[in-house]
């Protein structure tokens, strides 16, 4: 049940038996670091010296009973779950348990299954404490404590900082990650970051799970026994089995099928996976993290995505901005690449002008990072002297501007929206020189008075616009 070991437990019972059996019990599903204890007088002893998760309380022992240590286990240790564990069913007694702090209270004999469930949810509820008791120190204290890890994610903006502290408090959970964001945003590098920093022995395995049908979706995860199908002439462990004590990264989540989802969905929940053709189920010991460029909501909405999967993945969620809300970072980037490209090419980094800038603020990159990354690749090995051109960057974003995403409006609201505005700017529907001045005026402002910017925003030609420019200069 339990894919790589979540935390430590400490069992509390006088019956020998009792906790050898117990202790069994968890090791078998995973749980390799399980302390006993038999002396209820030692057992604030054995917490003080630290690293127990999880406490499993018999209620009536010798010496000091389970109601007497309750209370100075929450007062000393409240960030530790106890479940208590007892023969006896007592309604008034259960109550007080759980009043006075008792994650659970289970009845003996317990079924396995039950304890494991009940363990389950108590080290998501310590993991859960202890994030944002982290998460609140990393962002109270501005703290970064592995900035080494982020080195490839170039970026001084705020926004992306913060997205820093959030992953080194979720890093270590078993828990999976879901990370969307626009196609270039860095999900990928952004999983690499949960990689190092979450202490796995394992390597990264990344699958693209666009395209895949069913058959291939668990045929690529989990493999297949020896003449499962036709042509399955021998064993073949899936990439489940190679991100073992690692990270897989799922990538295009939402454009899995249906029955795949299921089959994620068991994964997720249960850590079993059965491989194609075979009947007995197998442990995943891999750390699931999940990236898409959709809306995955949305996708829930229109009964394309399941609910639950959706709820399962989300535990922990990366939303990563597109470029155009963190141009603060546009000249660190820029910087960044052109060093970058010129070392690719062995020539020495050629120097820009300033007005490049200018005119990067002032598109919409709807590839991102990767998209600027492509055009100072192309411009560095297209520039001459030691000097980039601002042409290669002119030519692409006159081409390829982001068209204004609206949604699509019904009857003539769009059009009642569209006449207010022009109402508000002109008071009037204006003629096409007005609206020609505006256009011209406000390109200006937003491109600090370069004319070269401001005609690659208009999709205009530097000569053409120049043109204009001197018309609307002309008294009339």
């Amino acid at each position: 049940m339990f894919a790589a070991n979540p935390g430590r437990v400490l069992i509390v019972d006088d019956e020998v038996n009792t906790l050898k059996a117990s202790a069994t019990i968890l090791k078998m599903n995973g749980l390799r670091d399980v302390v006993t204890e038999s002396d209820s007088r030692r057992v604030l002893e054995v917490m003080n010296a630290g690293g127990i998760d999880v406490v499993l309380l018999d209620l009536y022992m010798p010496h000091i009973s389970g109601m007497e240590l309750l209370p100075s286990l929450r007062e000393q240790h409240p960030h530790v779950p106890v479940i208590i564990v007892t023969a006896a069913y007592e309604v008034e007694r259960a109550v007080e348990c759980i009043k006075s702090g008792a994650f659970d209270y289970l009845i003996k004999p317990v079924e396995p299954e039950r304890i494991l469930i009940t363990l389950q949810k108590a080290f998501e509820c310590r993991a859960l404490a202890d994030q944002v008791t982290s998460l609140r120190d990393h962002l109270v204290e501005d703290r970064l404590d592995n900035p080494e890890v982020f080195e490839e994610i170039v970026s001084g903006s705020r926004k992306m900082r913060a997205i820093f502290q959030y992953l080194e408090v979720i890093a270590k959970s078993p828990q999976p990650v879901l990370i969307t964001g626009e196609s270039g945003t860095g999900k990928e590098l952004v999983t690499r970051a949960i990689h190092r920093l979450s202490g796995c022995k394992g390597e990264l395995v990344s699958v693209n799970l666009a395209g895949l049908d069913d058959t291939m979706f668990s045929d690529t995860l989990f493999g297949h026994k020896k003449g499962a199908f036709t042509g399955a002439d021998q064993l073949r462990e899936g990439l489940i089995v190679k991100a073992a004590n690692g990270v897989i990264l799922l990538d295009e989540i939402g454009d899995l099928c249906e029955s795949s989802q299921i089959r994620l969905l068991r994964l997720i929940q249960e850590r079993e996976f059965y491989p194609v053709g075979s009947d007995t189920p197998r442990i995943s010991e891999a750390r699931i993290v999940c990236a898409s460029n959709k809306n995955l909501k949305e996708l829930v909405a229109q009964g394309r995505f399941r609910n639950d999967l959706y709820y399962r993945l989300n535990v922990h969620h990366v939303e990563l901005p597109p470029l155009r809300s963190r141009k603060e970072d546009l000249p660190l980037l820029l910087e960044h690449f052109i060093r970058q490209a010129a070392r690719s090419l062995s020539i020495n980094p050629p120097s820009y002008p300033g007005e490049l800038l200018d005119l990067l603020a002032v598109y919409h990159f709807p590839g991102n990072v990767r998209e600027l990354q492509g055009i100072v690749f192309d411009a560095v090995a297209r520039s001459k002297a030691g000097k980039l051109s601002q042409e290669p960057f002119r030519r692409v974003m006159a081409t390829g501007r982001a068209q204004a995403e609206s949604p699509a409006q019904s009857g003539n609201s769009g059009e009642d929206t569209r006449l207010g505005l022009l109402e508000e700017i002109w008071g009037h529907f204006p003629t096409l020189d007005e609206a020609e001045d505006y256009l011209i005026d406000v390109a200006m402002k937003i491109a600090k008075g370069n004319q070269g910017t401001a005609a690659t925003m208009l999709g205009l030609k530097r000569q053409t616009f120049n043109i204009r420019l001197k018309k609307k200069s002309l008294p009339a």
